[in-house]
């Protein structure tokens, strides 16, 4: 299994709220077209502006054409920061309760 970490910064705490609440409602109809992903985390932090978006694929040609669709994409409005990386790794331990 292979993670994208996307770090964003600079966003209106407010914002955030309301971009999680949206991804959260959108959440039963799965991940964006063109996104293979088979999980997605969404961690912010109001306070200070920062979010980590966390999307996981099985395979590394998933990984590839998730990053290239995501890549493509923009976020809803300016007051959710600007990413500021974007990461890969491999995911060596999965632990969920």
């Amino acid at each position: 299994m292979y993670a994208r970490v996307a770090r964003w910064e600079g966003a209106d705490g407010e914002a955030l709220r309301r971009s999680a609440e949206e991804i959260n409602a959108n959440a039963a109809s799965g991940p964006p077209e063109g996104v293979p992903a088979t999980g997605f985390l969404m961690l912010i932090d109001p306070d200070t502006g920062r979010s980590l978006a966390v999307s996981l694929f099985e395979t590394e040609d998933d990984l590839r054409q998730g990053d290239q669709a995501l890549n493509a994409m923009s976020p809803s409005g300016d007051d959710v920061g600007k990413r500021t990386s974007v990461e890969t790794y491999t995911v060596a331990v999965d632990i969920r309760a």
